[in-house]
Formats: C-alpha cells, structure tokens, sequence
C-alpha cells in the first residue's frame, strides 16, 4: 500500500514531498505548532541534499506524500561506531493507523545497519504518547548507562540567526 523511497533531494517530486511534509508536522503541536518559513520552504531541499551522512526516506500512498523520516549520522567515540540519528519523524494523519510509522522505521534500521551503526538514536516529547508507544514497540527506551546515574535528558540552547 505504501511506497518508501530513499529521497534523492535532487528531484522535484522528492523535494516538494520533503517541504509539504514537514510543513505539516511543523504545523502540527507535536512540531512546535507553526508552519516552516518561507526561508526554509525555499532552501530545505538543497541544503539536505548538500549534506553529507543526511538520508531521508519518503513514505507515498500512490501519488501523495504520506510520511518522511529525516535522519543523520552521527558518531559513538565509546562504541567507535556511527550512529543514526532519526530527527524528524511523521506521518500524516490520514496515513496513521495504518503500520506506516514501522515500515519507515524497519527502513531507517537497514539503513543504520548498511553503514555499520551501533544504535539509532531519536527525542520524542514526553506528551507524544502515540509516538512513544509505536517507538517502544519498535525497540526504542530511554537512554541511561547506569541506573545510578539517571537517564539521559536533551537540552537545547538557541542561537541567534540575524543573516536569516
């Protein structure tokens, strides 16, 4: 019923798919509630495409664009191993119920596993429940070395873009 496609940002099709999707989830609470900039609307694609150890997997229902996973590599200096990172996840609401969320996510592990990564990494607001259930079905857990010592937590600090 679905169609995933590892994105080759190059195409139209692919790059349109990529801003109408994550626009949507942009808009959605989930995705902070606010629609993506025209700055980022018009330079998304290419900035991606021009990203090395950047994949992302498009999800189509025939024609439509019905979810994307934007993930990147990252690097384990304990494991000396990469790591991929799913940063952006998301179906769209039409398309959920369906099993989209573990086909994509079945995809970004043969990916994980094509270059060699010890774990795939993801953040997932502690509200998002439906996320965090269809993450812990797939595997996925909170991150802690030891008990002791706490799970992790991720925090953020925003940097000024006055050029943008």
């Amino acid at each position: 019923m679905f169609n995933l496609v590892r994105a080759d940002l190059s195409k139209d099709t692919h790059s349109v798919a990529l801003v109408e999707l994550l626009d949507l989830y942009a808009r959605d609470l989930m995705g902070g509630g606010v629609a993506l900039s025209d700055y980022t609307r018009q330079n998304l694609p290419a900035e991606l495409h021009g990203r090395s150890g950047c994949h992302v997997v498009l999800a189509f229902s025939g024609e439509i664009p019905a979810g994307i996973a934007i993930n990147f590599e990252a690097f384990s200096t304990f494991a000396c191993r990469p790591i991929l990172n799913i940063h952006d996840f998301m179906i769209a609401p039409m398309f959920r119920g369906q099993g989209l969320a573990k086909q994509l996510l079945e995809e970004i592990e043969i990916i994980a596993r094509e270059l060699g990564c010890c774990k795939l990494t993801l953040e997932v607001l502690e509200g998002n429940e439906r996320a965090k259930k269809i993450y812990k079905r797939f595997g996925f857990d909170g991150y802690e070395l030891d008990p002791a010592a706490g799970r992790a937590l991720f925090f953020d600090k925003k940097l000024s873009l006055e050029n943008r």
